[in-house]
C-alpha cells in the first residue's frame, strides 16, 4: 500500500468506478451510512456502528486515516481485518488494476484502492451494513459511488483547500455531493454561508433534512477526564443521566449528529433500544480524539489539524482543566493551515516543541516553529526534530499540575502513543 502513496490524491471517480467494475461492483450489495465532515467524520461515524453493534446488527466500518496500520481501517464489529484477508483481496485488486492498465487506464490512488479493498471485505464477511467514512470533501470522493440509507455532514470547515476550494461556500459544494435523490441528510452545526449550499442541493434532489440540533444534550455537572452525564431528548430517544465516555464538547455535538441518524434508521424500521444506545456511549474509545494516554503525570493527545480541530482541543481542554497549563507537542503538516490551527492553541500553553511527522509532508516542520513564536512571542518554542526526543522533552520539562499535550498530524501521534506504550 505504501507504494501507492507517490499517486497522490486526483479528484474523479472514473478510477473506482472501473476497478469496481473490474471487481463486479461489490459496492452494490451493501447498505450504508454515508458520513463526510471537516472535523467529526471519525467519531460520529464510530458511534453511530457502536449504536448499531450493540443493537445486534453486524456493521462494518470504514474509516480513515489510522494510526498505526492499515489494518485499522477495516473493521466488522469491532474487530479489524486480519492481515491474510486483507492481502487475498489486495492480490485479487492488484490482477483487476493490471487489466485496467493494459486498456490504457489510469492506475488508481492508494484511497481508491483502500475503498475497493473495504467494498469487497464488508461483502465477504455479508454485513447488515457499512458505516462508510468520506475520505477527503465528498463529490469526488473514492467512497461517493453508493446510495446510502442515511448521509451525514458533520460541519464544514477550511482544510484540504488545495482540492476542495478556498471558500466555505467551494467547500460546502463539494461535501454537498454525497447528497443523493430522496436520501435523508444530517447536518452538523456549520456557518449560515456553508449551510445554505447544503440546503440548496437537498432541496434540488428532494433529499430530506435533518440538523442535528433536533437532538437537545445537555450536560449533568461538569465533565471529568472519565466522562460526561447527559439528558438528551429527540424524536425517538429520550434518556436521562446518560455516561459517554468520550471527551470534549465537540463529542456532544458529534453525538448529537450520530443520534439524529440513528432516529433517522430507526423510523425505516431499524430495531435500536435504549439499553444498547447507553451501553454503547458508556464503553466507546476514540483513539487519537482527547485520548487520556497516561493520569500521572497527565498525558493527552489529540489530532487537532486543522482551526477548527484546534479550536475544539482547546475549548475542550478549557472546559475540563481550566486552571491548569500545558505544555505542547505539536507537529503539522506542511499543507495544513498555520495560522487558524496555531492561533487558539496558545491558551493556557506555557511552551510549545515543535516537531516533525514523518514523511514528505513534513518538511517544512520549522516554519511551526516560527509561525507559533510570531503568533505568541512571550510562549517559547523549542525546535525537536524527532518525535520521541519531542515527547520526552515534553514529559521532562512538566512540573507541578502541568500537563503533556501532544496533537497536530497523525503521524505525530502515531509514533507518540509508541513512545507512551512502549510499542
Amino acid at each position: 500500500m505504501h507504494q501507492l502513496c507517490g499517486l497522490g490524491s486526483r479528484p474523479g471517480l472514473e478510477r473506482i468506478e472501473s476497478l469496481l467494475h473490474a471487481m463486479g461492483n461489490p459496492e452494490q450489495n451493501l447498505k450504508y451510512i454515508h458520513v463526510a465532515g471537516t472535523n467529526g467524520k471519525g467519531s460520529t461515524s464510530l458511534i453511530i456502528a457502536d449504536i448499531l453493534i450493540k443493537a445486534g446488527y453486524r456493521v462494518g466500518r470504514f474509516s480513515s486515516p489510522h494510526l498505526h496500520s492499515y489494518l485499522e481501517r477495516f473493521t466488522v464489529n469491532g474487530q479489524e481485518i486480519t492481515e491474510e484477508s486483507m492481502k487475498l483481496i489486495l492480490d485479487r485488486i492488484e490482477k483487476d488494476i493490471e487489466a485496467m492498465l493494459k486498456i490504457g487506464e489510469d492506475h488508481p490512488t492508494e484511497f481508491e484502492v483502500l475503498t475497493a479493498i473495504a467494498f469487497q471485505y464488508f461483502l465477504n464477511e455479508r454485513v447488515d451494513v457499512v458505516v462508510l467514512e468520506v475520505g477527503m470533501g465528498g463529490s469526488y470522493d473514492s467512497t461517493n459511488v453508493i446510495k446510502p440509507e442515511v448521509a451525514v455532514i458533520t460541519g464544514v470547515d477550511y482544510d484540504h483547500t488545495a482540492y476542495l476550494g478556498t471558500t466555505l461556500t467551494e467547500i460546502a459544494t463539494n461535501k454537498a455531493g454525497i447528497i443523493k435523490l430522496g436520501v435523508p441528510i444530517i447536518v452538523g452545526p456549520m456557518e449560515d454561508e456553508a449551510l445554505e449550499v447544503i440546503e440548496k442541493q437537498a432541496g434540488s434532489l428532494d433529499a430530506p433534512l435533518y440538523p442535528s440540533s433536533q437532538i437537545k444534550i445537555t450536560r449533568i455537572g461538569s465533565p471529568t477526564l472519565e466522562g460526561q452525564l447527559l439528558n438528551i431528548e429527540g424524536a425517538y430517544l429520550k434518556m436521562s443521566g446518560v455516561k459517554f465516555s468520550l471527551l470534549g464538547d465537540y463529542q456532544i455535538s458529534n453525538l448529537a449528529a450520530a443520534l439524529r441518524a440513528i432516529e433517522v434508521l430507526i423510523a425505516k424500521g431499524y430495531r435500536v433500544e435504549e439499553q444498547g444506545i447507553r451501553q454503547s456511549l458508556n464503553n466507546l474509545r476514540m483513539p487519537g480524539r482527547l485520548e487520556v494516554m497516561q493520569y500521572c503525570p497527565l498525558v493527552i493527545i489529540d489530532a487537532a489539524h486543522n482551526p477548527q480541530g484546534a479550536k475544539a482541543l482547546a475549548d475542550s481542554l478549557e472546559n475540563l482543566l481550566p486552571d491548569r497549563k500545558k505544555i505542547l507537542v505539536l507537529g503539522m503538516l506542511d499543507d495544513k493551515e498555520r495560522d487558524g490551527t496555531l492561533s487558539t492553541l496558545g491558551r493556557n500553553t506555557e511552551m510549545v516543541i515543535v516537531t516533525r511527522p514523518q514523511g514528505p509532508r513534513g518538511g517544512a516542520w520549522q516554519e511551526v516553529q516560527e509561525k507559533w513564536q510570531e503568533i505568541f512571542p512571550d510562549i517559547k518554542a523549542w525546535p525537536v526534530e524527532n518525535i520521541n526526543e519531542a515527547v520526552n522533552k515534553g514529559l521532562a520539562m512538566l512540573s507541578g499540575d502541568n500537563y503533556l499535550v501532544i496533537t497536530g498530524s497523525f503521524y505525530v501521534l502515531d509514533q507518540a502513543r509508541r513512545v507512551l506504550t512502549n510499542n
